[in-house]
């Protein structure tokens, strides 16, 4: 008679709440040239429950922030942002020309075909933060759109 005690207990914590994993796919970053300081990260972002991009870091730079770019009177703007919001179900795509991740002071060249680890913090409706590891392979220019299917 133990089974479905234990199988009720499962249930419960299936349904109490725990907080969802946001599902990361294709994370990518542009590959840099010698002297190059900065690049942008760009991935797809899903989460089964609302949530907030709140935070970024990576070894590979000094500084890391959450960015938004847009065309404002045939001007190209670049601005930080305090979080990106990630509706329910709903996929967010970074990508270039809009939202991204900035790795700035960057500590050496990032190569093509290059891992680069990043870790997004995630703060869900109840406050609580969900940390993601995901390693981004690094494209030259004339790969950056593709999709390489890879997921986290």
């Amino acid at each position: 008679m133990k089974f479905p005690f234990v199988v009720g207990l499962l249930l419960s914590f299936a349904c109490s709440g725990v907080m969802a994993q946001v599902s990361v796919k294709n994370p990518w970053v542009r590959a840099t040239v010698a002297q190059q300081k900065a690049t942008g990260a760009f991935m797809q972002l899903t989460s089964g429950t609302s949530a907030r991009l709140v935070e970024a870091q990576s070894p590979v730079a000094g500084v890391v922030e959450i960015h938004e770019m847009s065309m404002a009177n045939n001007v190209m703007r670049m601005r930080a942002i305090a979080g990106l919001d990630l509706p329910a179900g709903k996929t967010v795509e970074l990508k270039p020309g809009g939202y991204h991740v900035m790795l700035m002071d960057l500590k050496a060249p990032i190569s093509a075909g290059q891992e680069v680890p990043l870790t997004l913090v995630f703060e869900h409706a109840d406050r609580k933060r969900e940390s993601v590891v995901v390693r981004a392979t690094a494209r030259g220019l004339g790969e950056a759109s593709g999709h390489d299917g890879h997921t986290h």
